[in-house]
Order: structure tokens, then sequence, then C-alpha cells
């Protein structure tokens, strides 16, 4: 007779070292891949941009978020994603690769039908809003108290960030941000990885009891 065990007794890396795991690693990457675009490409990497509406670089979605146009851009989305990442990263890996996952393709496919036949969307901050929006209202759907908590705190904090999703800044791709931000969002409602173990439980109760073999 064989079963499966329950995944809430296997050990797990601890949550606030993949938290650090995550933040540095996206801070690292997008840096490194900066100066590569810079010394080894001379900036020519940042054509693989999202060009709306343009069917040859469909998957530019994928590697957008990594390019940056300057030192300025990439500082700015330096510190707000480190602590996004930190902060997704305390509910485990899948959790923070659900959540980026869809925020990723959403917002990806959302700037490439409504960004504008002729530009170029590069950039981390559409990941970022969707980091944002996540870690705002998950809490709701969780029903998690300390998410809730922190989701009140981000909001306070980072609301200045909303203004970032209305038109109106030339060179800034509020249409990043706009989707970016409904796809964190969409991942809140749907995502089921980070409930917390009262949750999950009550949910797993609610299930016909598995037959054992």
């Amino acid at each position: 007779m064989s079963y499966l065990a329950n995944p809430s007794t296997r050990p797990r890396p601890s949550r606030i070292a993949t938290g650090v795991r995550y933040a540095l690693g996206y801070v690292v990457l997008i840096w490194a891949v900066f100066f590569i675009n810079l010394f080894v490409f001379g900036g020519t990497l940042n054509a693989l941009g999202i060009h709306p509406l343009d069917p040859s670089a469909w998957w530019h979605i994928f590697v957008s978020p990594l390019l940056h146009a300057n030192l300025e851009h990439l500082i700015s989305n330096s510190a707000p994603g480190a602590i996004f990442c930190f902060l997704i990263g305390l509910s485990g890996r899948r959790a923070f690769w659900e959540v980026t996952f869809i925020s990723l393709i959403i917002g990806g496919i959302g700037v490439w039908l409504f960004g504008g036949v002729g530009t170029n969307h590069i950039g981390a901050s559409g990941l970022i809003y969707g980091w944002l929006a996540y870690l705002v209202i998950r809490g709701i759907f969780n029903r998690s108290f300390s998410q809730i908590l922190l989701g009140v705190i981000l909001g306070f904090c980072y609301s200045g960030l909303v203004w970032g999703v209305l038109p109106g800044v030339p060179g800034i791709s509020w249409q990043a941000h706009l989707f970016g931000g409904i796809g964190g969002a969409l991942a809140g409602m749907v995502i089921r990885s980070d409930d917390p173990p009262a949750l999950q439980a009550r949910r797993q109760q609610r299930l016909p009891s598995s037959m054992e073999q």
C-alpha cells in the first residue's frame, strides 16, 4: 500500500533565504544585462523591446524587462524590484514564479496590443507594477491578516506609482505599468500556492477523501 505524503510535511528552505536570493538575483541579472548590452553590444540589444503589433517581435515580451535605456532607468527599477522580489519570495519559489509569469504575460500582451505602432518598450517596470499589485491585494484573497497589513503599508508607501498607469509623460510606457499591474492583480486573485496552512486545510477538507492503494 502506498500513498502520497502531505506536501506540507516536506522540509522547505528558509523563506527569508528564498526572498534574499530572488532579490539579489533580480538586481544582479538586470545590472549584468545592462553592462553586457552597453559594453559588448553597444546598446543594440535595446531593439529587443516590445514592438506593438509586430508579429516577428512577439517573443520580445520575454526579454524586454531585462533591458534598460540608461543608468537612471536601471537604478529607478532596481530598489523597488528587489524589495518586491524579496517580499514575494517569502511566500516561496512557486508563488514567486507564478506571479512573475502571469505579470509578464499579461503585461507583455497588453503592451504588444495597445502600446502604439512604431514604439519600443523596454524595462522591468511592468513586472514591478505586477509584483506590487499582487502584494497589495493578495491578503484579501488568501485571508492572511499579515498580507493584508503588508498590502496596506505598500499601498500607502507606493501610492504615487498609481499615476504611472496613466498616459501623459513622454517616453514612459504607461501601458506596461497598467497591464503589468493588471497581471499582478489577476495573480493575486487566482494563485493558491501561497495560501496560509489554515486556508489550505479548510480547502482540503472540502475535497473528497483520497484513496489509498
